[in-house]
């Protein structure tokens, strides 16, 4: 029954819609697993990831990266130094600005939700039929192209 209902919820445009048929299965796939982030909104999470990967940065950089507004990210960097998850640090070079970098708290949650999230995929993958894993699997290599082809150049 479960799957009759999902086949009748596909776009009528046809099986060849491969772009809105995706944004779809990733945006209710995102919904299952977004409990998992230790506590932080989307935005909050993403830009921590950010930081720990890459940082120190400035708060420009990051607002680039996240393809946010400055005021977005100031917001957040903010809230996520309250927590203790990111501190500041003075630009040597510029007065006015500073870096942003991830502390142990910051690193620790990052990993921590990383894991919850690959739980909850996990669990997610278990509900499916072997095939359907391989065939996730075998799309796995066009799906991070595509990811990491969607990030803006740094």
């Amino acid at each position: 029954m479960q799957g009759e209902r999902e086949h009748s919820e596909r776009p009528t445009t046809g099986d060849d819609d491969v772009a809105g048929r995706l944004a779809l299965a990733v945006g209710r796939l995102n919904r299952r697993i977004r409990s998992a982030t230790g506590g932080l909104s989307h935005g909050q999470l993403s830009a921590l990831s950010t930081i720990v990967r890459r940082g120190p940065l400035r708060p420009s950089e990051i607002a680039a990266i996240e393809i946010v507004a400055a005021p977005t990210i100031t917001r957040v960097v903010s809230d996520l130094e309250a927590k203790g998850l990111v501190t500041r640090n003075p630009d040597p070079a510029d007065g006015r600005s500073f870096f942003v970098t991830g502390t142990q708290a910051g690193n620790d949650l990052l990993l921590a939700a990383r894991s919850d999230r690959a739980r909850a995929v996990a669990a997610i993958l278990a509900e499916l039929a072997p095939e359907d894993v391989e065939a996730l699997r075998a799309a796995l290599p066009a799906l991070e192209e595509a990811a990491h082809n969607a990030r803006p150049a740094s």
